[in-house]
């Protein structure tokens, strides 16, 4: 597996600042429409709630955002690997780790960034804002005042205090640690453990380990000067005192030879080959140096095949991330309402990942990772995309938080198991699902407007996570000048380009098109002339399988993709029509909307045909289908043809696909909010709220994705166009970049599928 491209700067620097500033914003969670909401919002309604807390500090968890609040806080003296940039600059960082908590665990979160380098006024200034946060993520401050920073909030504070880069890492590849040794079939309490750095997280992995049961008597520790040993002078109070020993080791390379356990948070190529020769038999590698590892997986793999090794890349097995732990923790000390994060609740956590990782990997994630992934030395910790670390990590930090006395309010464990289950929607990792899956098995799709500086820059993305291998149409020179024009980063030995004119197929595609539209009045000349369109021309690619799918659109009309499509590819054996299909990626989970772009005209034959599409495409999605055939009526209250119609192609539908749960005709409201729907028709034949809307227009679908996709902000993935011989992806004029992209693998997928692909979620 390859290493991901890391982002110029100007990618970079685009996707930060492009629309609103920023990653974040603050949304209102009650209606402030009408000046009654105003006066509960603020004066002189809020009044109300401000003195039931005056009255009962618990209930500002019930009145306010408090128990859903956490604050990201920095001096910005420890970023990421860019060191003491101060806090101006690190609030890009800060942003992003409020993205992840909300990501993972619904969180919401303030970052703040502190101009505060005396570490008892940031401490005062933290302490502070008690009142304001649940809880409180330390974050990106360097040693050894973090340590003491973080002792004297917690003493301070009646809420959960954690610097990340303490002990996320430390809870992370704990969870890797206790399965690492067992599987290597050795103790904790035995481990040789030899420590590459000696700042924050070092210290606090190390400590950690111990508290799993590792001797503290079997560890040596080095930092830049070599191993802490009793002949070096160290300060009473710096942290490293408690790691040295007594020992001849005195370079990294001494204290190897015969040591079980590397733990590396130092920086790359420290460690040799030589190095890891000398460990004892079946060695344990934790190499998290980031971005680089102190030694390289593959190197390491290959020095010594009986080890098990952990990075910190996400190119390599068994991935020490951060992300596995920080939201699910913080989530679990919130929902009991801890006073602080314990050990008890940390080892919790770990041990929870631990025996995730040894249960069965869901189809689901091997299928958004394209391997298949079990318990063993290639795999000792979960993937951060598994969904079910929620379900384990919190329940099991909440438990331990009320089985130690931290926790304030108890929960029922199972249900509240249950109540996560719900909490995120499965729609945000849909699209990464599905980007994985076209990366297993790439195909060439053919891109006719390849001198398009969007269509340029989706396919740097498209080529850097291998979904597919572009093909594009256009004039070489221009598209050599569009890439330096616009600083997209793409090889490009990476991309074929194809210019119609000088192509050499041009004369025998000409032939193949006047055979096809001959007696349409077409002459060969025309047929020439013809294909010199870029759109004519990919279409005949694919229809030849020079081309595996095309994606097309951004420049000219749904129409002039979809009439060339029909007269070169055509339908696929056995349809009737094609249609258009919607991905609506909701945060309760995706909704799949249609016809929303072909069929202008319907009877009930067609509604029905159409129904039976997109509901067999929404199970290649991994999504068993609901359907719901939508009117202004519902189970015949209104006595109208058109409302007639609906009902009469539940009734076809039902017939014909007696596989499928189909209920109609109904509002939109019903369709999707199920309780209302099992009071209004008890009988209904769904088994849950619908997934698969079928409106009874073309008008009506296309104005109600549009809607959503403008007014709710729901991400919108479309239009996929069914029913066609070959792959065929026709874009809308105002795609974005990402959406391009989405769709290229959507395409490859499609073409997957086609040639009798298994993979389907």
């Amino acid at each position: 597996m390859t290493s991901p491209r890391a982002p110029r700067g100007k990618e970079a620097l685009d996707y930060h600042a492009s629309g609103r500033p920023g990653k974040i914003q603050v949304v209102p969670t009650k209606p402030l429409t009408s000046q009654r909401d105003l006066s509960l919002a603020y004066s002189p309604g809020v009044a109300e709630p401000c003195m039931e807390i005056y009255k009962d500090p618990g209930a500002v968890f019930r009145y306010t955002a408090r128990g859903n609040l956490v604050a990201v806080i920095t001096d910005g003296t420890a970023v990421l690997g860019l060191g003491d940039i101060g806090p101006l600059a690190s609030k890009p960082v800060m942003e992003g780790k409020g993205v992840l908590f909300k990501k993972f665990a619904d969180i919401d979160v303030f970052d703040l960034e502190l101009s505060s380098r005396d570490p008892d006024h940031f401490i005062e200034c933290v302490a502070a804002m008690e009142p304001t946060f649940g809880g409180i993520n330390l974050e990106d401050i360097k040693a050894p005042e973090c340590f003491y920073i973080e002792e004297q909030l917690k003493k301070r504070m009646k809420i959960p205090v954690f610097h990340d880069d303490q002990h996320g890492t430390a809870i992370i590849s704990g969870a890797a640690l206790i399965n690492a040794a067992a599987l290597q079939g050795k103790s904790l309490a035995t481990l040789k453990m030899v420590v590459s750095g000696a700042g924050a997280s070092a210290i606090s992995c190390t400590r950690f380990y111990i508290s799993l049961g590792v001797d503290p008597a079997n560890i040596l520790m080095c930092d830049s000067k070599g191993v802490l040993h009793s002949g070096r002078e160290i300060a009473a109070d710096d942290p490293k005192r408690a790691f040295v020993r007594e020992t001849p080791a005195r370079t990294l390379a001494d204290a190897l030879v015969g040591a079980d356990l590397f733990l590396g948070l130092s920086r790359a190529g420290l460690v040799t080959v030589e190095m890891v020769m000398a460990m004892a038999p079946r060695p344990i590698i934790f190499a998290c140096a980031n971005p680089d590892p102190e030694i390289d997986y593959p190197l390491a793999k290959a020095a010594r095949p009986d080890a098990i090794v952990a990075t910190g890349r996400s190119d390599y097995n068994n991935q020490v991330n951060n992300v596995l732990g920080f939201p699910f923790i913080f989530r679990g000390a919130l929902d009991v309402r801890a006073t602080q994060i314990n050990e008890a609740m940390k080892i919790a956590a770990a041990h929870s990942l631990a025996d995730l990782a040894r249960k069965d990997v869901p189809q689901v994630v091997s299928a958004a990772y394209g391997e298949d992934f079990h318990y063993g030395p290639d795999y000792i910790i979960p993937k951060p995309f598994d969904p079910r670390v929620l379900t384990w990590v919190a329940p099991a930090v909440a438990e331990a938080a009320m089985k130690s006395g931290v926790a304030q309010i108890e929960l029922d464990i199972e249900a509240y198991r249950e109540r996560l289950r719900g909490l995120l929607g499965g729609a945000s990792a849909v699209m990464r699902r599905f980007i994985r899956r076209a990366a297993r098995s790439p195909r060439r799709i053919v891109f006719p407007e390849g001198e398009d500086p969007r269509i340029l820059r989706a396919c740097a993305i498209v080529v850097d996570e291998g979904i597919a291998r572009p093909v594009l149409i256009g004039r070489a020179e221009r598209i050599r000048e569009l890439l330096r024009e616009h600083d997209v980063d793409v090889s490009l030995d990476k991309l074929e380009i194809v210019e119609p004119e000088t192509d050499p197929s041009l004369d025998a595609y000409a032939q193949r098109l006047h055979a096809m539209r001959g007696r349409k009045g077409m002459t060969l000349g025309l047929a020439r002339s013809t294909l010199l369109d870029p759109n004519h021309f990919g279409m005949l690619m694919v229809a030849e399988r020079r081309a595996d799918g095309i994606v097309s659109g951004l420049n000219c009309s749904y129409s002039d993709v979809v009439r060339p499509a029909l007269q070169i590819i055509g339908m696929r054996p056995g349809a009737r029509r094609i249609a258009g299909m919607y991905l609506m990626l909701h945060r309760s989970g995706v909704l799949f909307f249609g016809d929303t772009t072909v069929n202008l005209d319907l009877d009930a034959d067609g509604l029905a045909e159409i129904a039976a599409m997109i509901a067999d495409a929404a199970g290649t999605f991994g999504v068993t289908p609901r359907v719901a055939m939508l009117s202004y009526s519902n189970f015949g209250s209104v006595r109208d043809p058109r409302a007639a119609m609906v009902a009469e192609a539940v009734r076809l539908l039902g017939e014909r696909r007696p596989d499928l749960e189909v209920e109609g005709e109904m509002q939109a409201n019903l369709a999707v909010d199920y309780e209302l729907q099992k009071r209004i028709f008890p009988a209904t034949r769904l088994s849950g709220p619908a997934n698969v809307l079928i409106f009874p227009s073309l008008e009506a679908g296309n104005v109600a994705y549009k809607l959503m996709r403008e007014l709710g902000r729901v991400p919108a993935v479309g239009p996929v166009l069914l029913g066609m011989g070959r792959p065929v992806t026709a874009l809308e004029r105002d795609c974005t970049i990402d959406n391009i992209v989405h769709m290229t693998a959507l395409t490859v997928v499609h073409a997957q599928v086609e040639d009798g692909e298994s993979g389907a979620e």
